[in-house]
């Protein structure tokens, strides 16, 4: 019986006659019926692992095996035993939405019952019935992402993978996608999940590897790569618009601002200390809420990367 582990052995790609590395050494390896995150901001070559995957890109050195299969050697064997969803929308314009999803699938080698029957359970499933007779030109763009989603696991690969799969979703059926996201997990697929969006990705992965600059930073369960902070708490403070920012204290570390958003780690001996001076923000009229609580992905992603999730940048510890 074949072993479908998806395996990356020392991956590296360099750009401009190696001065400039998308990955440096990368080893990682995802197993059948599991969910793993590629997790990392933006340019810190995700996107350029993945082409790599499925045949787009060569690596300057190192190895990528699904089973007995060598992708580096055998780009059209990759992309016949994986199933990807790129950023970049879909081009199904002219294509009404259950006719895209149905070409796809037997594209990929399904039957046409089996196909029809699955692609109305995952229309149904993801609550986009309403456009199913409706061209892709005229759909939105939240929609027009649950079709690719649809499109890429109507016939799934050995491995599934998924470039920023929420983007332009609304929140009710982002919540829909990542219970498929998990399903097809449990369908024995490996899934290969890649984005910078921590919170989301923290209930849905097994296991994960964070990379920024081309490098694998850490990787591990979502509670491993916690322990580090073991002892802190989180400290969010919501500031209010139009006042300057407050003078941090010491006590608060890993300080990020996502809009007029602050979150801090702090040891939990000083979470006293931690929300009187919050308190006194508020009675001020320089904060508006506070909330002191369990540390997150997020908060483990920060340390490793100075980023936090989305597009907002981190401000100085």
């Amino acid at each position: 019986m074949t072993d479908w582990t998806f395996r990356a052995e020392g991956v590296t790609k360099s750009y401009d006659g190696g001065e400039t590395y998308a990955n440096q050494d990368i080893s990682i390896d995802v197993h059948p019926g599991e969910v793993y995150g590629l997790l990392g901001p933006n340019g810190a070559g995700k996107s350029t692992f993945v082409k790599q995957m499925i045949g787009l890109l060569k690596p300057d050195s190192g190895s990528m095996t699904l089973g007995e299969h060598d992708l580096v050697e055998a780009p059209d064997t990759a992309r016949q035993l994986c199933s990807y969803l790129p950023q970049a929308p879909m081009p199904i314009d002219s294509f009404k939405l259950h006719e895209a999803i149905r070409l796809t699938g037997e594209i990929r080698g399904g039957a046409k019952d089996a196909v029809a029957r699955r692609c109305d359970e995952l229309i149904d499933a993801v609550q986009i019935g309403e456009w199913r007779d409706t061209l892709g030109a005229k759909l939105s763009g939240g929609v027009r992402r649950l079709a690719g989603f649809v499109m890429v696991t109507v016939v799934p690969g050995r491995v599934v993978i998924l470039d920023e799969p929420t983007n332009d979703v609304d929140p009710l059926r982002r919540r829909l996608l990542w219970d498929q996201i998990r399903l097809l997990g449990e369908m024995g697929a490996a899934v290969f999940l890649v984005t910078h969006n921590v919170m989301e990705a923290e209930k849905a992965v097994d296991r994960l590897a964070v990379i920024a600059d081309g490098k694998v930073l850490a990787e591990g369960t979502p509670s491993s790569l916690k322990t580090a902070d073991r002892g802190c708490l989180r400290l969010q403070l919501m500031l209010v618009p139009g006042v300057p920012d407050p003078e941090l204290p010491p006590m608060l570390r890993h300080n990020s601002m996502v809009g007029h958003k602050l979150v801090s780690t702090i040891d939990e001996v000083d979470a006293a200390d931690g929300i009187a001076w919050a308190q006194r923000l508020m009675g001020e009229g320089v904060a508006e809420e506070y909330a002191l609580g369990a540390i997150t992905l997020e908060d483990a992603y920060i340390r490793l990367t100075g980023h936090v999730s989305g597009e907002a940048e981190a401000v100085a510890p």
